[in-house]
């Protein structure tokens, strides 16, 4: 989705930033401005959920995944629930064994409590890494990540006129069960048309892009509380059956599990000062 301008978050807002990372404890709906850093950076919500978005599209980053952002691209972050933001910089000789785009990974156990590690803990005792031992975490993380694939998490976002006014309708009504015939009657464009256009500029079909903007949409509603059956009808399932089989299909957990999961808290805690060792 484009990138605009957002406020500068300010009350409810718990930040605390380092050369090498930061932590921002957030409540829902908040954002970050639009910016870009000369450093690639890895972002993880140890809880609620984040969407990571650039000029390539947005990704949705819930516990179980983190998100690559490569240096020199503009983007802004936005919460959805309470939010535990952590993020890790990484110096360019591991940068360059990451994809030189925008990425979702999901998160094994090691990799989330590296990420933890390196970002401090949520407690005051704060964690006192030496350069080498902070470099040699940050290897391990990077190795983890390289063994898993990317996830579908990351939709992109249409350039061509026609695509983009496709893209604006599902935006606005993720629930709308129009064919894409119907839908490029408002675009000006023929469903063979657009059908190559999705293929050719975006790297999936319609339909493919279609369920991945659901998914989006059904992650941030049940961050916000909302149960399976009223999500599955948000986001233009049938029923809650088909709704479940599909998000299990990309999440690798039902729905009901993943609402179920870690939640930040009301309340954020104090962030601790890591000793920095920057790369």
């Amino acid at each position: 989705m484009p990138v605009r301008r957002q406020p500068r978050p300010a009350a409810g807002v718990t930040s605390h930033v380092w050369p090498s990372g930061g932590r921002h404890l957030w409540p829902s709906g908040e954002a970050s401005t639009a910016q870009s850093h000369a450093r690639g950076h890895l972002v993880y919500a140890a809880d609620g959920v984040l969407a990571v978005h650039t000029e390539r599209g947005t990704s949705i980053v819930p516990a179980n995944r983190v998100a690559w952002t490569p240096a020199g691209f503009t983007h802004y972050h936005r919460a959805h629930g309470d939010t535990d933001m952590r993020i890790v910089f990484l110096a360019p000789s591991l940068a360059r064994l990451m994809p030189d785009r925008p990425a979702v990974f999901a998160v094994s156990g090691l990799s989330r409590e590296v990420l933890r590690a390196l970002t401090g803990p949520s407690h005051d005792d704060a964690p006192g890494y030496s350069r080498p031992a902070r470099t040699r975490l940050l290897h391990v993380l990077v190795d983890e990540l390289r063994e898993v694939d990317e996830q579908p998490l990351h939709l992109p976002e249409p350039r061509d006129d026609r695509l983009r006014t496709v893209a604006r309708l599902l935006y606005e009504s993720p629930a709308d069960n129009s064919t894409l015939a119907e839908l490029g009657k408002a675009a000006g464009a023929g469903a063979r048309t657009l059908s190559r256009l999705f293929r050719e500029e975006l790297g999936m079909t319609f339909y493919e892009w279609r369920t991945q903007l659901r998914i989006h949409h059904a992650l941030v509603l049940l961050a916000d509380g909302h149960d399976t059956t009223r999500t599955a009808a948000a986001c233009g399932w049938a029923n809650p059956s088909s709704f479940i089989t599909a998000f299990t299909r990309v999440m690798g957990t039902t729905p009901g599990r993943y609402r179920a999961g870690p939640r930040a808290a009301t309340h954020a805690p104090r962030l601790p000062e890591p000793v920095d060792s920057s790369e």
